[in-house]
C-alpha cells in the first residue's frame, strides 16, 4: 500500500512496482484516508510519504504501528532530516528511502522489507547509527525537568516549543528549523495534548517557568538536540 498526496509520484511508484510477486493493494492520500484504509487490507508492506496534508507521515507511523503489527512500514520522502528519520524508526518504521531512488532498487526495497529487512541505504543507516549515539550521549547528560510533562515530548518538539515560547510564529518556527509550516503545526499540537495545555500561551508560559534561562535562547528544559 502507499500513502501519498501526489498523484503522479503515486503512478510511478505504482508503475516502478510492476512485478509478477508485488501487487500494491491499496492507496491514499492523506494520513487520515490511510488509517481507514490500511487496517481493512493490511498490507505487507507500506510506503509512506512524510509531507502529507493534514497528519504527518511520521505521526501516522506513530498510529498504525500499533494497529498492523505485521505490516513493515517503509519512508518514501524527499526528506533526509535526520529527525525524521529517527522519529519515523522510533515509532515503527522499518525503512527509510528518499524518492530519488531508482526503480529497481524500490522493488529491492520492498522484497527486503516484506522478508524482515531494513529497507534503506547503507549511507542511510549509517546517518542513523550515527544519530542514534549523539542522541544516546546528548540525553544522558540531560538535566530531568522541573515539569515532568515536558519528559514525553521529543526532541524536535521540545525544539518547536522554545522557539514558540521565544516568541516565533509558525512561519518562523519553519523557517528556523527548515520544516514545513504545516509540520510545525502538527508538532504544536502533539505538545498541546502531552502538556495538557489549553494553547500556545499556557504551555509557552510552563516551558519559560521550568527553566533558568530566558525564553528563546538557552531557557526551559535542555532538549538533546544541541
Amino acid at each position: 500500500m502507499l500513502v501519498d498526496d501526489h498523484a503522479l509520484v503515486r503512478a510511478a511508484v505504482r508503475q516502478a512496482l510492476d512485478a509478477p510477486d508485488l501487487e500494491m493493494t491499496a492507496e491514499a492520500a492523506s494520513a487520515e484516508e490511510a488509517l481507514l484504509v490500511a487496517p481493512q487490507v493490511r498490507p505487507d508492506v507500506l510506503l509512506v510519504d512524510i509531507d502529507l496534508p493534514g497528519m504527518d507521515g511520521v505521526s501516522l507511523v506513530r498510529e498504525l504501528a500499533p494497529r498492523l503489527p505485521d505490516t513493515r512500514i517503509v519512508m518514501l520522502t524527499v526528506s533526509r532530516d535526520d529527525w525524521h528519520l529517527l522519529e519515523a524508526m522510533r515509532f515503527g518504521a522499518v525503512g527509510y528511502l528518499t524518492k530519488d531512488i531508482s526503480p529497481a532498487a524500490l522493488v529491492r526495497a520492498v522484497r527486503s522489507a516484506a522478508t524482515g529487512e531494513l529497507a534503506m541505504t547503507r549511507g542511510t543507516a549509517a546517518r542513523l547509527v550515527h544519530s542514534l549515539i549523539e542522541t544516546s550521549r546528548a540525553t544522558a547528560g540531560m538535566a530531568e525537568p522541573a515539569d515532568s510533562a515536558f519528559g514525553t515530548l521529543s526532541p524536535r518538539e521540545a525544539e518547536v516549543l522554545r522557539l514558540v515560547a521565544g516568541g516565533l510564529t509558525d512561519h518562523e518556527v519553519a523557517e528556523a528549523l527548515t520544516l514545513s509550516p504545516r509540520t510545525v503545526g502538527t508538532h504544536v499540537g502533539n505538545i498541546l495534548h502531552k502538556l495538557g495545555a489549553r494553547n500556545r500561551v499556557e504551555a509557552a508560559r510552563r516551558w519559560r517557568a521550568s527553566g533558568p534561562g530566558p525564553a528563546g535562547s538557552a531557557g526551559g528544559p535542555s532538549c538533546p538536540h544541541g
